[in-house]
């Protein structure tokens, strides 16, 4: 059998961790392995699934038929399923599927090693085939939640909340720090409840702490808080260290207290004002990344223009939005009717989003004479792409600086002077002290 494995790699950031390790255990015994080619040449194919909304599901189950028919082609040899999808679907998938060599879940496809190579031999525990950008990476501290929101199938897919122990978490971003990353960008499905299942408390602070204080890590950004018991002591880890971005992505949903009670969110409409405004006021300057949704089952207007003021209250720096999507076996698909009518979600979605644009562009623009650190990530064409402390990779404005300037090398860190503005990316120069 060919030693070249091609991966595919579908979902979240969390599912793109999962493909690393697996990618380094193969390398690490001897195999070659790419990520999301183009044109995969192996005669392996690895699909890491996405079971979470139906276009996700529709995505992976589309890509895994088209490497079937590559198998019944003769194109490639072998073909293997795991990731979220697998997991929750196996049976199903088995039947309709046969062309398919191996089926894996979330949690036992390590076991796929073994199957191919038959006797793998002893690696280190971190060894992860980095695919981003080696000066940047994600780390996954926790797996699972236990917060059972009513439209959400994770916590079917992923069951209850595990978290990582915590030296085995900090001795994983050494072992990153010493490849070269400089830029951690910390995930989990609910971040703020990490250590909860060890000892019954709420260890995040603690955690971003001590990473913060290992030489080497330039910056640590943080995803998928939740608003509900949110831990206050990490506010003062991010507002003191200063290789802590002024960055929280903390999903809300909705503000209507009709709505967050019956997508079971255990918040309430002043809750969630009281708290955005205690973020602003505790850590200035913070850039708030949510998540909102619209169209929920039973959604009237009055709740939709709640959303909508809310929304234009709080001028989140980064926002994202979608229609709710029934999901087998959630709390909503079986005591809900989704009586929300489909060109309605999408009519209060386009709104949503117009409002965001327009503040997501009068904020970017208000940066325009600041002076800002940014990383380089890459070149295109005629500039070097970089990011501030602001942006996350891939959902987030980007900062271009001319090539013709100066030479600028790719994952090292520069200050600037912003220029200009538009609605998804920022201009700027170099400046030297």
């Amino acid at each position: 059998m060919s030693k070249t494995i091609d991966f595919i790699s579908l979902g979240c950031s969390k599912n793109l961790v999962d493909s690393e390790m697996l990618m380094g255990l193969f390398e690490a015994n001897g195999y070659q392995c790419t990520h999301d080619s183009d044109d995969p040449q192996g005669e392996i194919v690895v699909v890491n699934t996405c079971g979470f909304i139906n276009d996700a599901k529709e995505e992976s189950i589309n890509t895994i038929l088209e490497f079937a028919q590559a198998k019944t082609e003769g194109l490639i040899e072998k073909l293997f399923v795991m990731g979220c999808l697998s997991e929750r679907y196996l049976a199903e998938l088995e039947a309709e599927i046969p062309e398919v060599d191996g089926w894996y879940g979330k949690f036992n496809y390590k076991q796929l090693l073994h199957d191919i190579s038959q006797s793998p031999s002893a690696i280190e525990k971190y060894h992860r085939h980095i695919t981003t950008p080696p000066h940047y990476t994600y780390i996954k501290i926790s797996e699972g939640c236990d917060r059972h929101c009513a439209y959400c199938a994770i916590p079917l897919i992923t069951g209850k909340h595990q978290s990582r122990p915590m030296e085995e978490i900090l001795d994983e971003v050494r072992h990153l720090v010493g490849q070269g990353v400089k830029e951690f960008n910390v995930i989990a499905q609910e971040l703020t409840y990490y250590g909860v299942d060890i000892d019954g408390k709420q260890h995040i602070a603690e955690l971003i702490e001590r990473m913060a204080d290992i030489k080497g890590v330039e910056w640590i950004r943080l995803h998928y808080a939740y608003p509900t018991h949110f831990p206050w002591a990490l506010l003062r880890v991010i507002r003191e260290k200063r290789n802590v971005c002024n960055y929280l992505d903390i999903a809300l949903q909705h503000i209507s207290d009709r709505m967050l009670d019956r997508m079971k969110r255990h918040v309430t409409k002043q809750e969630t004002y009281d708290l955005v405004e205690r973020l602003r006021s505790e850590v200035p300057g913070i850039h708030l990344r949510t998540t909102l949704m619209v169209g929920f089952p039973g959604e009237t207007e009055e709740d939709f223009e709640e959303l909508l003021a809310f929304t234009k209250w709080a001028r989140f720096e980064r926002m994202g939005a979608f229609a709710y999507s029934e999901e087998e076996g959630t709390y909503s698909e079986q005591h809900y009717e989704d009586d929300v009518p489909e060109e309605v979600k999408q009519q209060r979605l386009d709104k949503l989003m117009r409002i965001q644009q327009r503040i997501s562009a009068e904020i970017e623009a208000e940066k325009i004479g600041t002076i800002q650190r940014v990383i380089i990530d890459r070149q295109e064409g005629d500039y070097y792409v970089g990011r501030t402390e602001f942006c996350s990779p891939e959902v987030d404005p980007e900062v271009l600086i001319p090539v013709s300037e100066k030479e600028l090398t790719i994952g090292a860190f520069y200050p600037v002077r912003i220029t200009d503005s538009e609605e998804f990316d920022l201009y700027a120069t170099t400046i030297t002290y």
